[in-house]
């Protein structure tokens, strides 16, 4: 008996030091990897939107979408607002707005830079995070995949698999028609909350610029 009480501690030990490290090392990673995460954000949001030079960080709320598969996780926004950006050229000439899309795809959740023309058209759009599988879903970084949703508008955003005209990644439908789920369902957030088109930067927050 107390050869299993010695055990039971000397494991309680082992697993207290190892979570102690961890917490450790990840207050040192944890900053590093949000910075890194948001200097890829903001490179995309120029490659998806290479017209616009000043990006202005907006949002609006939106209804909680409860995910029906409990095993599947997703990011979750505790004030279920849908974050987006209105988009500049360097006179201040509104050109169009970004955001990230995202929805769980196959194996993993599958998010996606968006940039949109004023009349809501998609411009272009840069997968920046996915873990989907190998050879398959995970072509969908690949730019010939990517420009299979260039110059869409929200309702041409279907997958061939489902009668529409975006050509599905081979033995990847899924991953190809959560991209364009996602993708639609930030379009209709967009139309429904923007009554019009903003023709001059007309609010004060912080405003990221690029040279």
């Amino acid at each position: 008996m107390k050869y299993f009480l010695r055990l039971g501690f000397v494991l309680f030990v082992i697993t207290a030091i190892a979570s102690g490290v961890l917490a450790y090392i990840n207050s040192f990673t944890g900053p590093i990897i949000a910075e890194n995460q948001k200097k890829v954000q903001g490179e995309a949001r120029k490659e998806v939107l290479p017209s616009a030079v000043k990006f202005v960080p907006d949002s609006v709320s939106v209804e909680k979408i409860e995910e029906k598969d409990p095993l599947k996780k997703t990011s979750k926004d505790t004030n279920n607002l849908f974050r987006y950006y209105r988009c500049y050229d360097e006179n201040d000439n509104f050109v169009g707005y970004t955001f990230e899309a995202s929805l769980y795809g196959y194996s993993s959740e599958v998010k996606t830079m968006v940039g949109v023309g004023p009349d809501f058209t998609v411009g272009k759009i840069k997968t920046i995070s996915q873990s989907e599988t190998p050879g398959l879903g995970a072509n969908c970084m690949k730019e010939d995949v990517q420009k299979r949703f260039f110059h869409k508008k929200k309702d041409e955003l279907v997958v061939d698999k489902d009668g529409g005209t975006i050509k599905s990644i081979t033995g990847a439908t899924i991953t190809t028609r959560t991209i364009a789920n996602s993708i639609k369902n930030g379009l209709e957030i967009l139309e429904k909350n923007i009554k019009k088109t903003p023709v001059e930067i007309d609010v004060e927050p912080v405003v990221e610029e690029t040279k």
